[in-house]
C-alpha cells in the first residue's frame, strides 16, 4: 500500500468512527452481543453480519480499508460509478447471499435502514421459516 492510499484509509477509518453517532445507541443496544459471521460476494469481499434472528433484523457491515483497495470493484460495477456509488448494491448483495448461505433462501428482504456509509441495517421475513421446512440454520465463520 502506497503513502497516499495509506493515508486515505486512516482518513477514511476515522471518518466511520466519528460518523452514525445517532444510530450508535441503538446498534450497541441491538447488536452488541451478537456474534459476527462473515459472508462473502463477488470476488471473495468480505461482509460481517450481525443477525437478530429473533426481530428478523442484520446489520452488514462493509470493512473501510477494503471499500478502497478491494478486489474487483471497479471491474464488477465498471459503468456503475466507484465504490461509494455501488456500496449500496454490494450491501444488498451481500445480506442476500447471507440468507441464502444460512438456509433462509425463500426469506424476503422487507426493509432498509443505512446507519453509516459501511453499516445498513436490513429487515427480512420467512415463510415458511427453516425450522418449519424442518432444517436448522446453519452458522456462518466469524473474523478470524
Amino acid at each position: 500500500m502506497n503513502r497516499t492510499t495509506g493515508i486515505l484509509a486512516v482518513a477514511v477509518t476515522l471518518a466511520l468512527g466519528v460518523s452514525g453517532c445517532t444510530g450508535f445507541s441503538y446498534l450497541s443496544k441491538n447488536y452488541a452481543s451478537v456474534g459476527v459471521q462473515v459472508v462473502t460476494i463477488g470476488c471473495k469481499d468480505p461482509y460481517s453480519v450481525y443477525d437478530q434472528r429473533r426481530v428478523n433484523k442484520m446489520l452488514v457491515v462493509s470493512d473501510g480499508v477494503r471499500e478502497i483497495v478491494g478486489c474487483g470493484i471497479d471491474e464488477r460495477y465498471d459503468g456503475q460509478g466507484g465504490p461509494a456509488e455501488t456500496r449500496a448494491k454490494r450491501l444488498r448483495e451481500a445480506a442476500r447471499a447471507f440468507l441464502d448461505e444460512t438456509a433462509r433462501e425463500n426469506c424476503k428482504i422487507t426493509g432498509e435502514a443505512i446507519f453509516s456509509d459501511l453499516q445498513t441495517e436490513f429487515s427480512y421475513i420467512c415463510k415458511p421459516t427453516p425450522e418449519e421446512r424442518g432444517l436448522k440454520v446453519p452458522r456462518l465463520p466469524g473474523r478470524g
